[in-house]
């Protein structure tokens, strides 16, 4: 086990998208470790979400992504940039290069950016669309002279509790695709929010981090949700992945919905994506930073049961 690489900081961290839900926790998180923070916020947004943590000490910072030097400005000071945009091709290939130039530009040595997902280098161009910008982003990033750190972290564990229909607690069953010993990687919203902040302070991350707050396959799942909703679940296997991948081929043309971040389709893809194997984040960096604890399904599971009752 590695020891601790960061704790207490008076380091900047320049952030970019703290109105979202991950972002708004990672710079939670900053401010816990005394980091001086810099939201990146556009202007004319709506930055109402970020009064709390402004009173905590959060800089908020307007720019016009467009005006280079403007953006430059901002970022100038910073030890590290971390990007937790979410978009399309206009924002994770455009504001994130333009993102990333003015971090350069701004002489700031790191650039954490915005990807938090399976291992998309692993994947065939075409498998995933939200994935695809995201190696095209890697492929820009690696020829700039900065230092760059990945986070990948599987699945959000989060999404097993409605949005990603593998855990069916309606009808009692685990949905999979293929084999049900493919495993599966999960990570909280709030762990890789943790994680990405150690990381963001600690000058001496790789390239890649890989984490999983917890990994299971279908009969994993399937045992974890037995005991959770204290009913029997059974496993659901509606084809193998050819069919899988018929489905997202008739989704996508009756229901192309390309400006939408996550049609169903897309959802789809990735949980292809996920059962195919490819993508299986190894070596797990779990234990670079020993103070985060690990949230397991069950312990996701259990609590939106709860909220439930």
């Amino acid at each position: 086990m590695q020891e601790q690489h960061a704790t207490q900081h008076t380091k900047t961290i320049i952030l970019a998208g703290a109105t979202g839900d991950l972002g708004h926790r990672i710079a939670t998180y900053l401010l816990q470790h005394k980091a001086n923070v810099k939201a990146l916020i556009r202007k004319g947004s709506n930055g109402s979400s970020l009064a709390s943590l402004q009173k905590s000490g959060l800089q908020i910072v307007e720019v016009d992504y467009n005006n280079a030097a403007e953006l430059a400005a901002a970022c100038a000071g910073g030890a590290c940039v971390v990007s937790a945009l979410n978009g399309l091709e206009d924002v994770i290939i455009g504001a994130q290069s333009q993102l990333l130039q003015a971090a350069i530009d701004a002489g700031v040595p790191r650039f954490i950016p915005s990807d938090y997902s399976i291992d998309y280098t692993k994947l065939t161009e075409g498998s995933n669309r939200n994935l695809d910008l995201r190696r095209r982003f890697h492929q820009h990033i690696d020829s700039q002279p900065i230092k760059a750190t990945s986070i990948l972290n599987g699945m959000f564990t989060d999404l097993l509790t409605g949005q990603a229909p593998i855990v069916l607690s309606g009808i009692k069953r685990v949905l999979h695709w293929g084999s049900a010993d493919q495993l599966l990687d999960f990570t909280t919203i709030d762990n890789t929010a943790e994680y990405t902040t150690l990381a963001a302070l600690d000058d001496t991350a790789p390239r890649y981090l890989c984490i999983a707050g917890d990994v299971q396959n279908a009969h994993g799942l399937q045992a974890v949700a037995s005991k959770v909703f204290d009913k029997p679940f059974k496993l659901l296997r509606p084809g193998g992945l050819g069919a899988l991948q018929t489905m997202i081929r008739i989704t996508r043309k009756l229901f192309p919905q390309q400006k939408e971040i996550f049609p169903p389709w897309q959802g789809m893809q990735y949980m292809h994506n996920m059962f195919t194997g490819l993508p299986k984040l190894t070596p797990l960096n779990n234990d670079r930073y020993p103070s985060i604890k690990w949230t397991s399904v069950q312990e996701v599971l259990a609590a939106a049961q709860a909220n439930r009752n």
